[in-house]
């Protein structure tokens, strides 16, 4: 497994240094040549269960005092370091076709983060800007800040999925018929985006200054560049626009009461200063017009077989 953790390390520096380089290529098409997606989804997965399963039964163990906490840090980063390869290689359609039937797990994992993390903000919980140093892990003795520093990380593990997910929206015209039904019956993205979107997690207010969470580190935001939008938010929106302006999901998508009330939640986020920045959104905004007063017709209901 630690060798399996080291390759993946490894895999993942390569990553982020071939993308900032632009020569993601050779990376890509191994990964798809060796069937190597499949395999990082169900990694991604095992370490979930383990960090929901296992973990806490660690942390309540009052006879565990291991002489260093570094092993269980490291599955902790394990997840991590999935989710950010997969984050840069996602991009691509071939990586996204590659995954086959398991994209739809990597569907359900990303919903089960997002959902925690709209949660989360909903109740006012959000993830305190924490600055962990190196020096700081070389002190760690207790389970409690292990504790707190996989809350940390779990927030930025959310973020990592909403990228992915997005990647995953680009490409709703080349996946199975399954992935839309999924996201748009099963889970009802479009509405956890809406939460998304009003609640806004990576960012909060402390002591009179707004601060927004962005390449890995909270930062105060000046207030000339308070109505900037930040990447996060673009995910968001470009997710929302893959979702509801796509023909086919919008055949799909059952356009009820309540499914309305939320997406008509969306136009008072849609000001001039957001269009200006992605322009993108006039078509979302003359979408939802439309949508406030007509009634849509009910999805067509398809069989969809799956194997489970």
């Amino acid at each position: 497994w630690l060798r399996q953790h080291e390759c993946v390390e490894k895999l993942n520096m390569h990553a982020i240094l071939s993308a900032s380089a632009g020569q993601e290529q050779l990376l890509t098409e191994l990964l798809v040549t060796y069937a190597k997606i499949p395999v990082l989804i169900g990694e991604l997965i095992l370490v979930e269960i383990w960090k929901h399963k296992i973990f806490p039964v660690l942390c309540r163990l009052e006879d565990l005092k291991p002489r260093s906490t570094f092993p269980i840090y490291m599955v902790l980063h394990h997840e991590a370091s999935i989710i950010n390869l997969l984050e840069t290689v996602f991009f691509y359609k071939e990586i996204c076709e590659s995954a086959e039937d398991s994209i739809l797990d990597l569907i359900d994992y990303c919903h089960r983060k997002l959902t925690l993390l709209a949660a989360r903000s909903a109740n006012g919980q959000t993830v305190t800007p924490v600055e962990l140093h190196s020096e700081d892990l070389a002190s760690l003795s207790t389970m409690q800040e292990l504790q707190k520093q996989a809350e940390t990380m779990e927030f930025e593990i959310s973020l990592k999925a909403l990228s992915v997910l997005r990647f995953i929206t680009d490409q709703v015209e080349s996946l199975p018929l399954s992935v839309l039904t999924r996201m748009l019956n099963t889970h009802n993205l479009p509405c956890l985006l809406v939460e998304l979107v009003e609640h806004c997690p990576w960012s909060c207010w402390e002591a009179g200054k707004l601060k927004k969470f962005e390449n890995g580190t909270w930062h105060v935001v000046p207030p000339e560049d308070q109505v900037k939008m930040t990447k996060l938010d673009g995910q968001v929106w470009l997710a929302l626009l893959n979702l509801l302006l796509s023909p086919e999901c919008q055949r799909k998508y059952h356009f009820d009461g309540f499914n309305k009330s939320q997406l008509l939640k969306l136009r008072a986020f849609l000001t001039d200063v957001l269009i200006d920045q992605l322009p993108n959104l006039v078509e979302m905004q003359r979408f939802l017009s439309h949508l406030a007063v007509t009634e849509p017709a009910p999805p067509k209901k398809d069989l969809v077989l799956e194997q489970v």
